[in-house]
């Protein structure tokens, strides 16, 4: 046997051996390929048909992910519309919830798209061919890109949403802070009108005001789902405001009638002075009869008289003051006080007129050089300012001035007779002098409007 022929059976042996050592399954699928030249050989297509089987069940993968994703955002961005609409129910808030109702439509159209062609091909079965696995891969692409398309827009319509969804969010945070508010401020008023009354203070009219309140209580109890997020937080503040309003005026009602109760004292105490002091203006006006000309006292002849009705009828007040005070009628009781206030404030300045003008008279007609020269004095004072800092003085001031002067000297001259005026005098002075200083008040601001 030649070399070349012995390296021949050398290797045909090594191989049968190999083949008997071989584990039996991998011999069992080693024949088939080993006689392939002598049995039945698979379809040249069938490599090709698995390919696209695979492709297209990517495509349904693919397809079924970007189905899920939409479903996601549009659930989430559900929850942001409800949101919204539950506390803006302005046109922008409205408008939001329309279009969202628009993308919904449009992902309805999608998604069954998307399912149809899923039952559309069963990419399972044994007899797909390529034909047909291409066919599903191209429609279960497309139907993935529309949804992978709907989502971007949903997406970018939810972006645009944040301005109003922040508003709404902002607007249900402050939601249940207001309504706890308003509760606890309708329990704080209840619990100052029962100290109220333990007190002896009936407060009617504060808890007529506070059972007003129980619709709105009501209200608020419904919650926001039935009557909005807006008008539950309004409705929330007002009910707050006023049960605080009424708590406080529910703890002051012990200090209210405490003060009421002063003043009805004090007023009555005035009352009663004012009576005695209005009967000693008949001797002040005898003595001005006596001692002065009729037109220094004629003014004053019914002051007895008019403080006598005025004292009574600020005693009736009172009167009426106290009994609305003991039905616990503030508001009735305060305005009869002031009534009364202001009867004796007019009667004690009456009264008190009659003695000031015998007391000037008295000191005029004993020396009327000082009430002339103090007028003077404040006459030259305001010519002195007219001339300050001009050669000549501004004719809107030295016009009133010269006036004053001419005045000044005829109600001297008037003072001639055996009974002069000296009432007329004195109201004469006082007008020079008010003349002068309403020229130096105007030159003062003049000059002060031109730094």
């Amino acid at each position: 046997m030649t070399a070349t022929c012995a390296r021949t059976v050398t290797a045909a042996v090594r191989e049968t051996l190999a083949l008997v050592l071989l584990p039996l399954p991998l011999l069992l699928a080693a024949a088939p390929a080993a006689f392939a030249g002598g049995g039945s050989a698979r379809r040249w297509g069938w490599g090709r048909s698995e390919s696209q089987r695979a492709d297209a069940q990517a495509a349904k993968d693919e397809a079924a992910a970007a189905f899920y994703e939409l479903d996601t955002a549009q659930r989430e961005l559900r929850i942001a519309i409800e949101t919204i609409t539950a506390a803006d129910s302005s046109p922008a808030g409205r408008k939001a919830a329309a279009d969202f109702e628009a993308f919904g439509q449009r992902i309805d159209e999608v998604s069954g798209a998307y399912i149809t062609a899923v039952d559309a091909h069963d990419l399972d079965r044994e007899d797909l061919d390529a034909t047909a696995a291409t066919r599903a891969r191209g429609e279960l692409t497309r139907a993935k890109d529309e949804l992978v398309r709907a989502k971007a827009d949903l997406e970018r319509f939810g972006q645009s949403l944040a301005p109003l969804l922040t508003r709404a969010e902002n607007q249900l945070a402050q939601l249940a802070p207001a309504v706890e508010r308003a509760r606890q401020g309708l329990l704080a008023a209840s619990n100052a009108l029962d100290a109220a009354r333990a007190a002896g203070l009936g407060a009617g009219d504060l808890a007529a005001r506070l059972a007003a309140l129980s619709p709105e209580l009501t209200k608020l109890n419904q919650g926001a789902a039935r009557h909005g997020v807006q008008e539950t937080v309004q409705r929330a503040e007002h009910v707050q405001r006023e049960a605080e309003a009424i708590r406080a005026e529910a703890e002051q009602l012990p200090q209210k009638a405490a003060e009421l109760d002063k003043r009805l004292v004090s007023l009555r105490t005035r009352a009663q002075a004012l009576t005695t002091r209005a009967a000693g203006v008949a001797p002040v006006l005898s003595e001005l009869r006596r001692r002065y000309s009729a037109a220094c006292w004629q003014d004053l002849q019914r002051v007895p008289e008019e403080a006598e009705r005025a004292v009574a009828q600020a005693e009736e007040k009172l009167r009426e003051a106290r009994a609305a005070r003991d039905e616990q009628r503030w508001a009735d009781a305060t305005a009869l006080l002031a009534t009364v206030r202001a009867l004796l404030g007019t009667t004690d300045e009456a009264v008190s007129a009659a003695g000031d003008r015998l007391r000037r008279l008295d000191e005029v007609s004993f020396d009327h050089q000082g009430e002339v020269e103090r007028t003077r004095f404040a006459v030259r004072d305001a010519q002195r300012l007219a001339m300050t800092g001009r050669s000549t003085p501004d004719p809107r001031h030295a016009r009133p001035l010269d006036e004053a002067v001419a005045r000044l000297e005829r109600a001297v001259g008037g003072l001639e007779g055996r009974h002069p005026d000296w009432w007329h005098f004195l109201t004469e002075t006082e007008a020079v002098r008010q003349t002068a200083a309403r020229v130096v008040q105007e030159i003062r601001e003049e000059r002060g409007a031109g730094r």
